[in-house]
């Protein structure tokens, strides 16, 4: 099912939340965008980070960034 990038972006963010980790999401110029998950709770700095993306879109900088954060969820659980 496709789902327009704005409600995808909220839907993933909403859907990471309830797992356990917050979203962090920063456009920079014409670099793109990057997406980042942190533990919920946790100071939120560049080490305690569990998952980043960066791409030309939002949307596929949370998708990317979400992936990878569950990624490493699987293999240290």
């Amino acid at each position: 099912m496709w789902v327009p990038a704005r409600c995808g972006i909220g839907h993933v963010a909403v859907g990471m939340h309830r797992q356990g980790y917050d979203l962090q999401l920063t456009q920079y110029d014409e670099q793109g965008w990057r997406a980042t998950f942190y533990t919920t709770g946790m100071e939120h700095s560049p080490t305690s980070a569990t998952g980043t993306g960066w791409e030309c879109t939002p949307w596929h900088a949370t998708q990317r960034a979400a992936w990878e954060a569950l990624k490493k969820a699987a293999t240290s659980g």
